[in-house]
C-alpha cells in the first residue's frame, strides 16, 4: 500500500475516533443546543427554559450537570438560599462556536429547506466557505488526496 493511501487511511480512522468522541460527550438533541444558547451571553436556568423552547426542566438540568463536568460550561452561585447558578460557557465551550454555527448553517440550509441560507460576506453578499488553513505553511488544506497539504488526524 502506498505511503499516502495508508496515510490516508489512518486519518479516516482518526477522523471518525476524534468525531465518536466529541458525539459522545455532546451528540444528545439538547447538549449542543444549550452550548449555543449560551454562545452570546451567560444565562440563568430560567433564562436558559425561555431560550430553549421545549426543554423539560429535568433535562435541563441534567444536560447543565453533564457539560460542567466536561469542563463545557461553568456554574457560579449568585444566591445561596435557594442555591441559584449563572451558567456561562468556558473557553473549551466558547471552542464549539464554530461547529455549532456551522451546523446551524447547515440546517437552515439542509434541513430547512433554504438552501441559499448560510453566512455571507457583508461587503458583496458572497456565501462564506470554511477551509483548513496551516499558518504555519500559509496553505488550505485539503480533506483527501495524495498530496502533502492533505488533512490528517495525529
Amino acid at each position: 500500500m502506498p505511503a499516502a493511501l495508508a496515510l490516508q487511511e489512518e486519518s479516516r480512522a482518526g477522523d471518525l475516533a476524534a468525531l465518536d468522541g466529541a458525539l459522545a460527550a455532546l451528540g444528545d438533541r439538547w447538549s449542543l443546543m444549550l452550548v449555543a444558547a449560551l454562545l452570546d451571553r451567560p444565562g440563568r436556568f430560567g433564562e436558559l427554559q425561555q431560550r430553549l423552547p421545549g426543554i423539560a426542566p429535568n433535562i435541563l438540568s441534567a444536560r447543565l450537570r453533564s457539560l460542567e463536568q466536561l469542563g463545557v460550561l461553568v456554574a457560579e452561585p449568585y444566591s445561596r438560599r435557594p442555591p441559584r447558578f449563572l451558567y456561562e460557557l468556558t473557553a473549551l465551550g466558547q471552542e464549539l462556536s464554530g461547529p455549532v454555527r456551522l451546523l446551524a448553517d447547515w440546517g437552515a440550509r439542509h434541513a430547512g429547506g433554504h438552501p441559499e441560507a448560510g453566512p455571507r460576506h457583508a461587503a458583496c453578499g458572497t456565501a462564506l466557505e470554511v477551509r483548513s488553513y496551516c499558518p504555519t505553511c500559509d496553505a488550505v488544506l485539503h480533506a483527501e488526496g495524495d498530496t502533502e497539504d492533505a488533512l490528517y488526524y495525529a
